[in-house]
């Protein structure tokens, strides 16, 4: 199990290296002036050429790229003018010009209402989507397969933000069960917290459940038909003690898998949903900083969202290889 961990983690060391390379290369080698996108357009040519000081634009390019991974791993330091320095410690992701702030700084701050959404959304589409498929798969052939059948292809086939405006115009403008959601951090009042998250929990668990109850479904089938499983019920081993202890575990392992994949997902591909919402995380950031075309902002958050994934994909590695020790064998 050690050298399957050890062998993981290198892995995603390497794509995270790999990451770094790929977007240093899109925004700052590619065709266009990174100076002049990372102090905005309403910069003069001195101030353009001040920023271009500043980030080390003048050197070659290798030397940028390593100075950019410096920054990562150790922090780095940034010509202010007139001797002045500007410290960004690690992992260092630039200094937006147009906020006048460190784009660590200003994720930092975001990445709590994203990790809001994205865990209450997880609850949300593991409980029902597990659900739904379980009982989706026991109840086979029958009416409550099929009526579950065509909920799922619905909620499937509906975009996520003609959801989110279904449940608005429904929840908050018809019927008035809620106000319009108002982010609330949870440390100010964690009842408003969840009152005003509630509406955007629904509209991406919902939307996710789909993919889950399908998946459920089918492994749990799949489970069931097994050799092992014609065994225990020829050997007269009752059937909830067969679905418990077997088809459930034989369900779980993909489900935790995809979860860690598409939670970490989530930490940046909620884009529609917080901007529907108004809620300011990592993905109404990332549109902020390209409809202003604040390159430092744009680039901190590709990093974090990739990085996010690369962490969740060696997360949910692991974690299929506690589910199912056969893993650790290949």
């Amino acid at each position: 199990m050690t050298g399957f961990v050890l062998k993981r983690l290198g892995s995603a060391l390497l794509v995270l290296l790999a990451l770094s390379v790929l977007v240093y290369a899109l925004f700052y080698v590619a065709p266009g002036d990174p100076a002049r996108l990372a102090c905005g357009e309403r910069c003069n040519p001195q101030q353009i050429a001040q920023v271009r000081e500043q980030l080390g634009l003048n050197a070659p390019v290798v030397t940028q790229y390593l100075h950019f991974l410096q920054g990562l791993l150790a922090g780095r330091d940034y010509s202010g003018g007139a001797g002045l320095v500007l410290h960004c410690d690690a992992p260092c992701l630039g200094f937006s010009y147009q906020n006048d702030r460190q784009v660590t700084e200003l994720l930092l701050e975001r990445l709590p209402a994203t990790l809001s959404l994205a865990l209450g959304s997880l609850v949300i589409w593991l409980v029902v989507g597990v659900g739904t498929g379980l009982l989706s798969a026991l109840r086979r052939g029958g009416p409550t397969e099929r009526v579950l059948t065509v909920l799922t292809l619905a909620a499937t086939g509906t975009p996520v933000f003609i959801l989110g405006l279904l449940l608005l115009m429904a929840v908050c403008a018809y019927l008035q069960w809620l106000p319009f959601p108002t982010y609330v951090p949870f440390g100010e009042d964690p009842e408003q917290w969840a009152w005003n998250l509630l509406l955007p929990w629904v509209t991406l668990g919902v939307f996710e459940s789909a993919k889950y109850a399908r998946l459920t479904r089918s492994s749990t089938l799949e489970t069931l038909a097994e050799d092992h499983i014609r065994t225990f019920r020829a050997y007269g081993v009752g059937e909830r003690r067969i679905v418990t202890r077997h088809a459930v575990r034989g369900a779980v392992a993909p489900v935790i898998a995809l979860s860690a994949v598409d939670f970490g997902t989530m930490i940046g591909g909620a884009v529609l949903t917080e901007s529907l919402f108004g809620i300011p995380g990592l993905g109404k950031t990332l549109i902020d900083g390209v409809r202003v075309v604040d390159l430092p902002v744009v680039v901190g958050v590709v990093l974090a969202i990739g990085t996010a994934v690369v962490l969740a994909g060696a997360v949910a590695d692991l974690l299929y290889a506690l589910a199912d020790r056969r893993v650790t064998l290949t």
